[in-house]
């Protein structure tokens, strides 16, 4: 059996390579997307392992804890004088950036950490180790790890520039050390300073740490020194040996939530390549029906036939696993340079690992053959008579039945889909179930279409248009696997593409709200925005007004919380779009403005006291309660409302972290000056970790977000229409064997080889715009609920873009039928016209 399935596969090699290549692209999407999981979970152990070697416990504040003081010199010195620890260490983090020489941020910013140079006797850190020059010893000198400073463009002795707290400033690069730590290894940087200065970047009370490390000594285990030091403890801290540190991080949930993402659309990629081999096996046996009838003539039994198939099917699948293997590596070093900033991902995939070898081929066997096994029972089905017929046709009765379910599935889908507009989690079984429905519906569709565009394609092409819409018609089933290929991908890229572009219009209004101001200056991501930003800025020539804005809170004496904004109560009427209906906002400075609505809410009126204590982010938590009596009532844009106080009414920080959080400075410009003065601000605090934006600039952002992911989804979603355009590349080639005689006879009667050619691309082009047509209607569909079911989000259509769809769809089959076009060119006419039906 298995002998005759080789010599099947050696004969009929070219035929099978289309549905392997599918087959191997998906294989390679789950490969390199297990390997790439492996690796960044390695990597990240690796970090922890190998990070903090002198820490075998840790002394950090518990979360529900208010009070950061407690971590200070005086513990540091209670717990060094253990004798079952050999060391103390005071420990201070915080975020920092570090900027290259071209003036750009350096790394994934997320990741980007600052920390204390703690040297020994020796001027050394055992927790950084120098390959460079020396530790930081003053406030103007630094040090980084090896590759950001590779990254960066920086040597020893240069001068750096540096983010701290949102301030941009110059530094001495002291030293370039090692850093085993899993924020380096994920694209981000470590910038080393020495400890006084790092406390007055980072540490959250005065003169305090982050957390304090501990070495056991010889003979003490770590967690016998975790519970002798929790003794000296006070209360609202903790001791936490290393390995419970380390199995609290262990798995790295954005790496599984990433591995989750590819494992999904490589199973599309699957699915749709289960449409391409079963297509393959479904026209290979009909080709091969009199053979199979012979077989069974001359005493084969059904079951015989149907595992000769499903042995075909497992070679092909084998094959196609052990190169999907191998390309899977390949993809994993892709993503690794893809999603890891620091290029580190891909460079530690292993070449073979028993999970992703065991899926590869579980997952490339197991498809192939699932694939087939219908072709096969049809196979098997074939009486031995048949053997004086070509073909066997499908019957009437099982079309009619598929039409039933596919319209009974396909309504039920579209009326989850409607339904999920106002229940969005209905959603992800409605697309689905529209999808699957549209996929048994598709023979029905096709000859619906089909019929339509007849006599269109007779008026435009002549009998060549008619050839190509009847050899589309012929057999629907096969038009409709072939659709389906194209159809799958091409829904899920159009309904991305409308949310997406849905999102888009959201936020470019939203940017126009809350632009209420000629210039705004907000952080990049995961950054902020220094205390004397605005200050600076506000001696430019040409600033007319210049305020911060601080979100916080006040917790009201009816124990409900107030969103407040703390501005600068002599600049914010001008720098905003303030409209004051009552009082005046030149008293804010000594009480509080509110909306409206927001006094109707409460009853308040001009004079009225509002009680409460400030809290959130930047404000201490002491809960001393103010009083503010209402000055004014007003109206202003969102970002502005509901209620706003003076910036000088909040607490004092005490701390790194209790520093205001400045969510934004508005600053308005003097007429005919904002160009010059948007440029001077940025020259002023030359700090790239701050965005200086106009109006069209905050569009521009606010849209730019989204242009990453849209990227990464298209990439992806392409191997899903790759695959699709195979199968129309395999459907042609499989049409031209199967027409030998047919295509001779065309000859015989006039028609030229470009003729023939240009049949075969009507054909292709009929069927790619078919399965185009219907992935962008259900892709509309589906992306149009989804954003309908978000109350703010507006529908936007993208037209351009669903024409590109098309466009490319057209370009698909027309690149489809070159070959299988070429090919029929090529053929003999009088051996054609002689020839049976291969």
């Amino acid at each position: 059996m298995f002998r005759t399935a080789l010599r099947t596969l050696r004969s009929h090699r070219l035929r099978f390579a289309m549905p392997a290549l599918a087959v191997v692209l998906g294989v390679a999407f789950v490969t390199g997307s297990l390997l790439y999981g492996d690796s960044v979970r390695a990597a990240v152990h690796r970090a922890q392992s190998n990070s903090q070697p002198d820490a075998s416990v840790s002394i950090t504040a518990d979360p529900a804890d208010s009070d950061p003081h407690r971590l200070d010199d005086t513990l540091l010195r209670r717990l060094r004088a253990l004798p079952s620890a050999t060391a103390a260490r005071g420990v201070v983090e915080g975020r920092s950036f570090l900027v290259g020489s071209d003036g750009t941020l350096v790394g994934d910013l997320f990741q980007a950490a600052g920390v204390n140079y703690v040297p020994d006797g020796g001027g050394k850190d055992i927790r950084y180790p120098l390959i460079a020059g020396r530790g930081p010893r003053g406030a103007a000198e630094i040090a980084v790890d090896r590759r950001s400073a590779e990254r960066a463009g920086y040597r020893v002795g240069a001068r750096v520039r540096i983010v701290v707290g949102g301030t941009a400033r110059d530094a001495r690069l002291v030293g370039v050390l090692t850093a085993h730590d899993s924020r380096v290894d994920s694209g981000g940087t470590l910038t080393a300073f020495d400890t006084a200065t790092a406390r007055r970047h980072f540490a959250p009370a005065p003169k305090s740490y982050s957390a304090i490390t501990l070495t056991a000594a010889d003979g003490t285990s770590d967690a016998q020194l975790a519970e002798r030091a929790q003794k000296l403890l006070p209360s609202g801290l903790r001791a936490v040996t290393r390995a419970d540190l380390e199995s609290g991080a262990a798995s790295d949930g954005d790496a599984d939530k990433l591995t989750t993402l590819l494992l999904s659309f490589a199973g599309v990629a699957l699915f749709v390549s289960t449409f391409l081999v079963a297509n393959t096996f479904t026209m290979l046996s009909a080709a091969r029906a009199r053979e199979h009838a012979l077989l069974r003539a001359v005493g084969a039994t059904r079951s015989h036939v149907l595992r000769m198939v499903l042995a075909e099917a497992a070679l092909v699948g084998t094959a196609a696993s052990a190169i999907g293997y191998g390309l899977g590596i390949g993809v994993a070093h892709l993503l690794g340079s893809l999603f890891d900033a620091s290029g580190t991902g891909s460079a530690d995939v292993p070449p073979l690992s028993a999970g992703p070898l065991l899926a590869a081929f579980t997952v490339g066997v197991g498809v192939t053959v699932l694939a087939a096994y219908v072709p096969a029972r049809r196979a098997a089905a074939v009486p031995p008579v048949a053997a004086l017929r070509t073909v066997q046709p499908s019957t009437a009765t099982s079309l009619r039945r598929r039409n039933t379910i596919g319209l009974i599935v396909t309504a039920g889908g579209a009326l989850l889909v409607a339904a999920a507009v106002g229940a969005p989690d209905l959603l992800f079984g409605a697309a689905p179930l529209l999808l699957v429905g549209l996929i048994v519906l598709t023979p029905l569709l096709a000859l619906g279409v089909t019929g339509l565009l007849r006599s269109p394609l007779t008026r435009l092409a002549g009998v060549r248009g008619k050839l190509a819409v009847e050899n589309a018609r012929r057999n629907p089933r096969r038009t409709a696997a072939t659709a389906t290929t194209l159809m799958v991908g091409l829904a899920m890229v159009t309904a991305v593409t409308v949310a997406v572009t849905s999102v888009n219009r959201f936020d470019e209004e939203e940017a126009d709200r809350s632009m209420t101001s000629d210039l705004r200056i907000t952080a990049v991501d995961f950054g902020e925005i220094g205390e004397g930003t605005a200050a600076r800025v506000r001696r430019l020539a040409g600033a007319e007004a210049v305020t911060n804005v601080i979100h916080t809170y006040l917790d009201l004496a009816d124990k409900s919380s107030l969103a407040v904004t703390a501005v600068d109560p002599a600049a914010v009427e001008r720098a905003a779009s303030l409209t004051v209906r009552e009082g005046s906002l030149d008293r804010l400075g000594e009480g509080i403005a509110v909306t409206e609505e927001l006094a109707a809410a409460h009853g308040w009126r001009l004079g009225s006291r509002v009680t409460g204590a400030f809290t959130g982010p930047g404000t201490d938590t002491s809960g001393s309660r103010i009083r503010l009596p209402v000055v004014a009532i007003y109206d202003g844009p969102e970002d502005l409302t509901p209620a706003l106080v003076s910036d000088r009414a909040l607490p004092r920080p005490a701390g790194a972290e209790d520093r205001p959080n400045i969510d934004s400075v508005l600053v308005k410009a003097a007429p005919g000056r904002t160009a010059a003065l948007q440029e001077e601000i940025r020259r002023t605090l030359d700090n790239p970790a701050l965005l200086v934006q106009d109006r069209a600039d905050a569009r521009a952002a606010a849209t730019a977000r989204t242009a990453p992911f849209l990227n990464i989804m298209y990439a992806m979603l392409s191997v899903t229409v790759l695959i699709g355009a195979l199968g129309v590349v395999n459907t042609m080639g499989m049409a031209v064997f199967e027409r030998v005689r047919e295509i001779g006879l065309l000859r015989a009667i006039g028609l030229d080889r470009g003729g023939v050619g240009s049949v075969l691309r009507l054909e292709s082009v009929t069927i790619s715009l078919f399965g185009s047509a219907l992935g962008v209607v259900a892709g509309t569909a589906i992306g149009a609920a989804a954003v309908l079911g978000q109350e703010v989000v507006p529908l936007v259509i993208p037209w351009g873009r669903t024409a590109v769809f098309f466009l490319a769809s057209a370009a698909i089959g027309v690149l489809a039928s070159l070959w299988p076009g070429r090919q029929a060119a090529r053929m003999p006419m009088l051996k054609a016209i002689g020839a049976d039906t291969e």
